[in-house]
């Protein structure tokens, strides 16, 4: 064998060895591989996703952590037009999580200029639990931000609250956080429809709030959020008011 031939098969077996070193990196940090290794929980995570006020490439995704919930990891797509099913497509990106209403929820702050797929995952009772797919859309649909919104104030401190869909009417659900000016989040609600009372629970699809919410106090202010949801967990709608009760 010459010289020549000697570099170049060298190089050949160095080039192999780096494309398998890379390839088990991304099989090890695939989330089909996290899936393998637990049992699953699928569609038991509660998250969404939003665009920023400020940025158009900055991402926020939201999750609620049940109590007992622990390690809680963020894995996105490389692009959008892939399998959003299959696991192995599915990346963890090692950012840390923020607190979101002083920690009743959490969220990943990410920037990025391609839409993709995402989905959290967190353990609760040695079990992997996984969100569903999460369709980011902040570049064909970039989430909408306002105040406009109808309060209706009564005897009682029982507001009720009511709003129109904005530019996009694909939202499948809508939740309400009533917060204090500490930012503490009060009560947590889902509805189908584009009306919330708190604190009745009638037309309340599911409810995340912890224990019975307190009395508002009609002397002192209050903050409403709301999310509007479409069936991919993308938020279109996002509406915050402070208000009195």
């Amino acid at each position: 064998m010459t010289k020549t031939n000697y570099i170049v098969l060298m190089l050949c077996c160095i080039l192999y060895a780096c494309n398998n070193d890379e390839n088990t990196i991304q099989l090890e940090n695939s989330l089909a591989s996290l899936v393998n290794a637990n049992e699953i929980e699928i569609d038991n995570v509660i998250a969404c996703a939003s665009g920023s006020k400020s940025d158009q490439n900055t991402v926020i995704t939201y999750v609620y952590p049940r109590p007992g919930a622990t390690d809680i990891r963020y894995y996105e797509t490389s692009r959008i037009d892939v399998d959003k099913d299959n696991y192995k497509n599915y990346m963890h990106i090692d950012i840390e999580s923020s607190d979101f209403f002083s920690g009743y929820l959490k969220k990943f702050t990410r920037s990025t200029t391609e839409e993709k797929w995402v989905i959290i995952t967190f353990f609760e009772e040695s079990k992997l639990h996984l969100s569903n797919p999460i369709r980011l859309k902040h570049i064909t649909k970039p989430t909408e931000f306002t105040d406009e919104l109808t309060i209706t104030t009564g005897a009682e401190a029982m507001p009720s609250f009511s709003w129109n869909d904005g530019f996009f009417d694909d939202n499948n659900i809508y939740f309400q956080v009533i917060s204090n000016t500490n930012n503490e989040l009060l009560s947590g609600t889902y509805t189908f429809q584009k009306q919330f009372q708190y604190y009745k629970l009638e037309n309340v699809v599911l409810n995340i709030t912890q224990g019975i919410p307190p009395p508002l106090d009609p002397m002192n202010s209050y903050n409403f959020t709301l999310m509007g949801v479409s069936e991919d967990n993308w938020v279109n709608l996002l509406i915050e008011k402070n208000f009195t009760p």
